[in-house]
C-alpha cells in the first residue's frame, strides 16, 4: 500500500500532471475502501428544520472550517478530534476567494481532506462545502459550482448578497437580484448534482461586514425565492450579525472586540424553521471571537458557524520566526499596493498576510515535524475548545441517523 503522506504530496506538488492525477485517484479509492465518503448535510438540516433534533433535546451548532494552509496536517488533527470525541457535525469548506490566494483548487482541497481522513483511519461522511460562492459573473460561478460538484463538494453556499441594493425603496426591490440569482443557481445545482445526491444549498441575505440582517429582509428574500423555486430549495440562510471576516485590527494589531447580535440568529432562524422548513441561520466571521461567545450560538439555535481566519492567525503566530520574517518581507515587496491610507504596518500585515499562503504553500508544507508542533498543538487546543463549546462532542450518532452512503 502506497504511503498516504507521499501520495498527498505528489497529488499537490508534482509537476507531472498525470502523476498528480493518478495520486489523487488512488487517494479517493483508498477513502472509498475505508468507508469514507463525501456527503451532503441536507438531510440533517431538513431534520433540524422539522424540529426532530431540538425536540429530542439535542442542541449543537455545526462548525464549518476553512483551512487556508497546512491543509493536510490540520485536517488530520480535526479527524483525530472527531474520532476521540465522537464528533459528526463538522464541514470542511473553502471560499471562492480562498481558492485563488491559497492556491487550492476544489479537487486539490477535497483530496487533501480525504487523505487526512485515510491517514487517521476515520470512517463515515466527509462534508465538503463551497463557501461564499459569490456572484461576480454568473457563468463563472456556474463553472465553479460544476468544478466543486465534480470534486465531491455536495454543499454549496451561494452568496448573491453582494447584489442586495439597500438604496432601493422597498425590501423586495432590495433583495430581488439576490433571490433571482440564488434561484437561478439553485436550479443549476439541481441540474448538475449526481443522481441520488441532494446538495445542501445555502443562501445569504446580508453581506458580511455590512448592515445587520432583519426578519423582514429574510421574509422579502424568501417570498421572492420560493415563488421561483417551489421545492427542494435552500436548506439554510446566512445573515449578518455585526461581525467582519477576520475581525477589525487596531493600529497596534489587536482586534476590536465585537459581540454578535445573537437575537438576529435566533429570530431569523426561528422563522426559517417554522415557516420554511430550513435548518436555520448561519453565522460568518466568528473564528476570532472569544471562546465565551460560542455557547451563545448554540443557545440562539444557530445552525452553522463559519470559522477561518482564527486558524490562519495561529499558524502565523506560532510558525518559526525566520519564516514569518521572510513571509512579511514578501508582503512588503509584493503587496504594497494593498496598503490602504491610514493603515499602520501591523494593520497592513494582518489584513494582507493571507495572500502569502499560496506562494508559501510548499515551504509551509515542508516544515519539519518539530517546526510544525507549536502550530498544531495550538490549533488542536483551539479546535477542542470551540467544538466543545458548540456542543459537538458526541454528535456522531446523531449525524449518522440522517446521513448515509
Amino acid at each position: 500500500m502506497e504511503d498516504v503522506d507521499e501520495l498527498i504530496y505528489t497529488a499537490v506538488f508534482s509537476s507531472n500532471n498525470n502523476e498528480k492525477q493518478q495520486a489523487r485517484l488512488i487517494i479517493r479509492k483508498k477513502a472509498q475502501q475505508l468507508g469514507i465518503f463525501t456527503a451532503s448535510i441536507n438531510n440533517l438540516y431538513r431534520a433540524i428544520g422539522r424540529g426532530a433534533l431540538r425536540q429530542n433535546g439535542t442542541g449543537f451548532t455545526v462548525a464549518a472550517i476553512n483551512i487556508r494552509t497546512l491543509t493536510y496536517d490540520t485536517a488530520r488533527l480535526i479527524f483525530r478530534l472527531m474520532t476521540e470525541q465522537a464528533i459528526g457535525a463538522v464541514i470542511f469548506e473553502i471560499a471562492r476567494s480562498e481558492i485563488g490566494y491559497t492556491d487550492q483548487s476544489p479537487d486539490e482541497y477535497a483530496v487533501s481532506i480525504l487523505a487526512a481522513a485515510v491517514k487517521e483511519n476515520y470512517q463515515g461522511p466527509v462534508f465538503l462545502q463551497g463557501d461564499h460562492f459569490q456572484v461576480n459573473e454568473i457563468e463563472q460561478t456556474k463553472n465553479l459550482i460544476k468544478q466543486a460538484l465534480n470534486a465531491g463538494f455536495y454543499n454549496i453556499d451561494i452568496d448573491a448578497s453582494v447584489l442586495v441594493n439597500l438604496s432601493l425603496p422597498d425590501l423586495d426591490a432590495q433583495q430581488r437580484q439576490n433571490y433571482e440569482t440564488t434561484a437561478e443557481l439553485t436550479q443549476y445545482v439541481r441540474q448538475q448534482q449526481l443522481q441520488g445526491v441532494t446538495v445542501s444549498i445555502g443562501g445569504e441575505i446580508g453581506h458580511i461586514g455590512g448592515k445587520n440582517s432583519t426578519v423582514a429582509d429574510f421574509e422579502a428574500f424568501m417570498k421572492g425565492y420560493t415563488a421561483l423555486v417551489k421545492d427542494n430549495g435552500i436548506s439554510k440562510i446566512s445573515v449578518q450579525t455585526g461581525t467582519t471576516h477576520g475581525g477589525v485590527p487596531l493600529p497596534a494589531g489587536m482586534l476590536i472586540p465585537i459581540t454578535p447580535d445573537f437575537t438576529i440568529l435566533h429570530d431569523i432562524g426561528l422563522v426559517a424553521r417554522k415557516k420554511y422548513g430550513l435548518g436555520g441561520a448561519v453565522q460568518h466571521g466568528a473564528s476570532t471571537l472569544p471562546i465565551e461567545h460560542f455557547p451563545k450560538f448554540v443557545e440562539a439555535q444557530t445552525l452553522e458557524i463559519h470559522l477561518a481566519t482564527g486558524w490562519q492567525n495561529i499558524v502565523f503566530e506560532t510558525m518559526p520566526q525566520s519564516l514569518r520574517e521572510e513571509i512579511y518581507q514578501w508582503l512588503f515587496d509584493n503587496q504594497k499596493a494593498d496598503w490602504q491610507e491610514g493603515w499602520s504596518k501591523e494593520q497592513f500585515i494582518y489584513k494582507t498576510r493571507k495572500k502569502t499562503l499560496g506562494p508559501f504553500k510548499k515551504k509551509l508544507w515542508n516544515l519539519t515535524d518539530e517546526e510544525k508542533r507549536p502550530m498544531l498543538q495550538n490549533l488542536t487546543q483551539r479546535f477542542t475548545d470551540i467544538f466543545e463549546n458548540l456542543g459537538l462532542f458526541n454528535t456522531k450518532n446523531t449525524v449518522a441517523k440522517y446521513i448515509h452512503q
